[in-house]
């Protein structure tokens, strides 16, 4: 029995990675249909790794990802790709988000091609997802091979979040009832003082909270159990659960008061794994001097047009380096030459 539970606390300790990690609490739960399977998902994409959450509500698996292993299983998947680590993991990240946030049209938008993700295995204690693109004009395939996640990881990420939203949407609840009670108290005064109500289909009986809450429960309660077909994660929800989440203690240093939107909701690029305060010619290592729009390739030595992304991936052997500007010169056209002022006052 000592054995047996020496090894359970380490396996916590090892599976508490994804339960103390901010960036992904950060995320709201999303429903998805992946391979025509109904999901919960929650995914974080940072710059050289990924996060990930599944829920049937039945299991939880979970999957972290990071740049070794990005190179070395697409390498594994795609035996005639040859690239280094953030080209594959550029394109995962514009193919397979938009389909983790519920949104596969994105990916069409963004990749040029239809994508396609498929179950290959689904399991109590496994789930793997395979996406199929097209990376340079070549198949590109990849697999999120989640494992089941731990209680901790589970408390953290879903239970004790959705406690935190179910108790902001009680007190949401009480303040809209004192609201109700305060308005009947003011139509109660107008009528006290003579005013008479124009059109009878806009009169309302007096707000009584406790008959209310029975009448929801035995009449409208049945009737939204049997309507629900997806798991009810919509948009408000979303918004609610992210903002919640923002407010958290653990949460204040990954979030700071300068990324949170008026609504309170973090910013939308920070919730995609971005930094709205370094400009994006930093974030994706292009120098703000190149002003043709090109991109280094660190490994294979080409200088790649920013408009072209499949050009990044080498098949083969290398190809011979070539820099394109974009807005060529002819030799004819000199400098620009200054216009002249024209004399603006009472004469002209």
């Amino acid at each position: 029995m000592e054995k047996r539970h020496t090894v359970h606390l380490g396996c916590i300790a090892v599976m508490s990675t994804l339960a103390l990690d901010t960036d992904l609490l950060l995320q709201p739960w999303t429903p998805v249909r992946l391979g025509g399977i109904q999901l919960l998902a929650k995914s974080y994409f940072g710059d050289t790794k990924y996060q990930m959450l599944l829920s049937n509500t039945q299991s939880v698996w979970e999957e972290e990802v990071d740049a070794d292993t990005i190179k070395e299983r697409a390498q594994e998947l795609n035996k005639r790709l040859r690239a280094p680590a953030d080209a594959f993991f550029d394109h995962l990240r514009t193919v397979a988000r938009p389909y983790l946030a519920g949104e596969p049209g994105a990916a069409v938008a963004c990749s040029g091609d239809v994508p396609s993700i498929s179950v290959v295995d689904l399991k109590p204690h496994r789930l793997t997802l395979r996406l199929k693109s097209e990376l340079a004009g070549v198949p590109f395939y990849w697999e999120f091979r989640c494992s089941s996640s731990s209680v901790a990881v589970v408390c953290s990420q879903l239970v004790c979040p959705l406690l935190a939203v179910n108790s902001v949407l009680q007190r949401q609840v009480a303040e809209l009832a004192a609201l109700l009670v305060r308005k009947d108290a003011e139509i109660q005064d107008y009528r006290e003082s003579g005013a008479v109500l124009t059109r009878g289909r806009l009169q309302t009986e007096v707000f009584d909270e406790l008959h209310y809450r029975e009448n929801f429960i035995t009449q409208v309660l049945p009737t939204v159990c049997v309507q629900q077909e997806s798991f009810g994660f919509n948009t408000i929800l979303q918004e609610l659960y992210a903002a919640v989440m923002a407010r958290r203690p653990e949460c204040q240093q990954t979030v700071p008061p300068s990324t949170v939107t008026e609504n309170g909701t973090p910013d939308r690029r920070v919730r995609d794994g971005q930094r709205p305060e370094e400009p994006a010619s930093k974030k994706h290592g292009v120098a703000e001097d190149q002003q043709d729009g090109s991109q280094d390739d660190s490994e294979s030595g080409t200088v790649v047009p920013k408009e072209d992304c499949s050009t990044s991936v080498t098949l083969g052997e290398p190809q011979s380096t070539q820099t394109v500007p974009s807005n060529p010169v002819p030799a004819s056209c000199g400098p620009p030459r200054p216009k002249k002022k024209k004399a603006v006052g009472l004469f002209r």
